[in-house]
């Protein structure tokens, strides 16, 4: 599994949110971090971080993970957890890629799909879309088809390309669900307009199988 890009939380973006709003030091973490100053970004989050901001020890796990002034996939994993305690959800999806690709930790699928599906289970579109590779392929979880089908469609809702595309191919051949072209072609369709090159290709095979009273 292709590890998924992350994003940094930044305050102005979350406007209102819980364990981060009014936080100054948060905020300066911000501000070097846009600068490109990452070792004083790092400094001013580590700040938050230890006063149990769960957005700061998230962003300070993410740039030990990323390299973001220092690389330490262990302090990474320390970082995370510190913030999967107060049960946030992108944290959660972190420390799951943390457990599939062995860094920082012993590789575990199982413990992989644990996190992803804490995350999953609390909306966030990319988790709901690893936890369906995860039964797609069968690692950490007995395959299951039916069950990929559902977290890909979670996931596609929220307008998840990757998982359009998956909801389509496993419509095209009637692995999960029964065989259906229309709904096949339409979530290549919407995986296409998102941006998705492999679901252009895809989405034309299936307009080909499909006859006048399907279209």
């Amino acid at each position: 599994m292709k590890r998924l890009p992350t994003m940094l939380v930044i305050l102005t973006a979350l406007l209102g949110s819980a364990g981060c709003g009014g936080n100054s030091e948060f905020s300066k973490g911000d501000s070097a971090y846009e600068d490109g100053d990452y070792p004083e970004a790092l400094k001013w989050y580590r700040k938050a971080a230890e006063q149990g901001d769960a957005s700061a020890q998230y962003n300070l796990g993410l740039m030990y993970d990323e390299g973001k002034g220092t690389q330490d996939y262990a302090e990474a994993v320390n970082w995370y957890r510190k913030a999967v305690e107060q049960g946030y959800p992108k944290a959660q999806f972190s420390l799951g890629l943390m457990y599939y690709d062995g860094e920082g930790v012993t590789q575990d699928y199982a413990e992989a799909v644990k996190w992803y599906r804490k995350s999953a289970e609390q909306g966030d579109a990319d988790a709901q879309y690893n936890l369906a590779l995860m039964y797609s392929n069968g690692e950490g979880v007995t395959k299951d088809d039916a069950e990929a089908i559902k977290w890909y469609r979670k996931a596609a809702e929220q307008g998840n390309a990757r998982a359009q595309t998956n909801l389509g191919n496993m419509y095209a051949k009637g692995q999960g669900v029964i065989e259906d072209h229309v709904f096949a072609h339409m979530w290549l369709d919407i995986a296409a307009l998102s941006g998705d090159k492999k679901a252009v290709k895809n989405r034309d095979i299936v307009a080909g199988w499909m006859t006048p009273a399907d279209i």
